[in-house]
């Protein structure tokens, strides 16, 4: 493999260990302290190490609204991801917040760019709401250390964590299609995100100080799934297509659901992986489409 994918797979096995990485947290530790603290941390980081780039795209008048949407979806995304695992296990959480990302998206372009929705994507959209009902009604075996009552608002909160990312994904390509970089655009967007999430974190975060475990577990979910994942997603971004990046991605939630099983003991029953994999088909078959032209 080139060295591009190697770094999209890196940065993918970094982002699937982050519900398993939190799950290690005591339980006085909220998941908000511990998607305020990932961002925080991990936003300044990137901030930092894109600085210059970063504040000739904060100075930029004329993209600044796409810029503060989405560093508004960075201040949803982690927030709702991570109560989302809290609430519907590790499995659950990490795919319904990934998987319905592109749906979103989707969604963002025709609404805002006016671009068709192909059949396609309303095949793909099918499968995986299909796949969403049934992770619902089934979700965890009676020996998963998971609620099955909390099921459905975790997954509530994976949709808005999904929407989340959409946006900024949405807005942060309009401004990197203005002429500006996409780490200096990142950089910005994040940066910019851990400004309220560092005032989230002063509320809540207290319990995150309480020992040295939590205190290293919060700082690799910074520096490990944050800042060093996003340098090597920014890697593989630049030499690989899209279709590719997007396909290679789904590695995330598959990882992710398996550390769930192997690490934290979490149980599907067969509808709960019945759903899981009608997702991930459902994003596949959107990953894999054309672009569609734009309506005019």
């Amino acid at each position: 493999m080139s060295a591009a994918v190697w770094a999209l797979v890196v940065s993918c096995v970094l982002w699937g260990t982050t519900g398993t990485a939190a799950s290690f947290f005591p339980d006085a530790v909220s998941p908000l302290a511990i998607g305020a603290s990932t961002m925080t941390i991990g936003g300044a980081l990137l901030f930092v190490a894109s600085r210059r780039a970063a504040l000739t795209v904060i100075r930029d008048r004329a993209v600044r609204g796409w810029l503060v949407a989405a560093a508004l979806g960075m201040v949803a995304y982690p927030l709702s991801f991570y109560a989302s695992m809290d609430l519907a296990g590790v499995a659950i959480g990490n795919v319904i917040s990934l998987g319905s990302g592109p749906l979103f998206a989707a969604l963002l372009e025709w609404r805002v760019a006016r671009t068709r929705l192909t059949g396609r994507w309303m095949l793909s959209a099918a499968i995986a709401i299909t796949g969403m009902t049934l992770l619902v009604a089934g979700g965890h075996g009676d020996d998963s250390p998971v609620d099955a009552a909390s099921i459905p608002a975790g997954v509530a909160l994976g949709l808005v964590a999904g929407a989340g990312y959409a946006l900024f994904t949405f807005a942060s390509g309009i401004v990197i299609r203005a002429g500006h970089s996409g780490r200096g655009t990142m950089g910005a967007a994040f940066g910019l995100a851990a400004l309220p999430l560092a005032v989230v974190l002063l509320v809540v975060g207290a319990p995150l100080l309480a020992t040295p475990s939590s205190i290293g577990i919060a700082l690799y979910l910074a520096v490990g799934p944050m800042f060093l994942a996003y340098l090597f997603f920014a890697v593989g971004v630049r030499a690989l297509a899209s279709s590719t990046v997007t396909v290679i991605t789904l590695l995330e939630p598959l990882v992710a659901t398996l550390l769930a099983v192997l690490v934290v003991g979490e149980r599907l029953d067969p509808l709960g992986w019945a759903g899981l994999a009608l997702i991930l088909s459902g994003v596949t078959v959107l990953s894999t489409a054309r672009q569609p032209r734009s309506a005019h």
